[in-house]
């Protein structure tokens, strides 16, 4: 006899090992239907994960944040799905999830268009609509390392052959595609219902500048329509508010190459400045702050000890 803890206190009691999925299903079918996740003692889980043990159980939807991680996670494997439908010569790399979203890097011979990026969302979206299951599957590393470089997907080989090799890897299947991943996901591509893709920049293969250049597409994704509408609505806020967009059409200041992170100020630019100077300094003044003044060129050797020379010598 299995006896599953509930967050409200109460227990059931199944006479053999059970999914989270069904521990939904027992508790009702709404709960069955919202199910995303589970978190089976603090562990985040897919609903088909067998539980065969005493356990606490925690069911997750769309109105968890957990809930909204995994959509998100999922979403981004959705994402590499359509590019390789839509880009069989795409190569996947890695797809995490971020704040508010979700990005995946990829190898292609050329920069996705904001028409690609069009194309993309839209087959994410019929992709969802015929609701495939997510399933998770166990390979032995060697296996996956194998398969990856069978298919022509050499930076998932890579990753694969960096991890221990007595270790097994979770792999991740709906429909025709296969991806990496430690999970949960969703249990289909149908719960994914509400995301956006946002933008397309470069990126390097391990974050290192010798190494491949990547388009790194991003996106964002909600379980409901109405978050994602007001997500949006703020970027856009933000956007009209940038002090980028703003320098420009206000003539407050440029940038030059011959003085990369430094401006060039205007007339009008250098009156904000001068008035901002002279607040801080009253504030300064008032507080019993005293106004120094530090050499503005300085030797490679301090730049060398706080790290900046390594990173941003260029």
């Amino acid at each position: 006899m299995i006896s599953i803890r509930l967050p409200d206190g109460s227990s059931r009691s199944y006479d053999q090992p059970v999914t989270a999925a069904q521990v939904a299903s027992s508790i009702g079918p709404g709960l069955a239907k919202a199910a995303i996740a589970a978190k089976v003692d603090g562990k985040l889980v897919d609903v088909a994960h067998l539980i065969d043990h005493d356990a606490d159980v925690a069911i997750v939807t769309d109105r968890d944040a957990d809930g909204i991680d995994v959509i998100r996670h999922s979403t981004a494997h959705l994402l590499a799905y359509a590019v390789k439908e839509l880009f069989p010569e795409a190569q996947v790399t890695i797809g995490p999830v971020i704040e508010n979203g979700f990005y995946y890097d990829f190898a292609y011979k050329r920069p996705f268009t904001p028409d690609d990026l069009a194309a993309i969302e839209h087959k994410m979206a019929e992709l969802a609509r015929k609701d495939e299951p997510v399933v998770r599957e166990v390979w032995k590393r060697d296996d996956a390392v194998k398969f990856f470089e069978s298919i022509g997907e050499k930076y998932k080989a890579e990753i694969i052959a960096s991890i221990p090799e007595n270790e097994d890897i979770s792999l991740y299947r709906e429909g025709s595609f296969i991806d990496l991943c430690r999970g949960p996901h969703v249990p289909s591509s149908g719960k994914l219902k509400v995301f956006k893709l946002t933008k397309v920049a470069g990126a390097y293969w391990r974050a290192n500048q010798a190494n491949e250049q990547l388009q790194r597409i991003y996106g964002t994704a909600w379980g409901k329509k109405e978050d994602q509408d007001a997500y949006l609505k703020m970027l856009e806020e933000a956007e009209k508010r940038d002090h980028r967009k703003l320098g420009k059409e206000l003539e407050l200041y440029h940038f030059q190459e011959e003085a990369p992170g430094l401006a060039f100020w205007h007339p009008k630019g250098w009156v904000i400045w001068q008035a901002v100077e002279q607040y801080m300094r009253a504030v300064y003044r008032d507080n019993g702050y005293h106004e120094v003044r530090a050499p503005q060129i300085l030797d490679r050797s301090l730049w060398e000890k706080s790290g900046h020379w390594q990173q941003f010598r260029e």
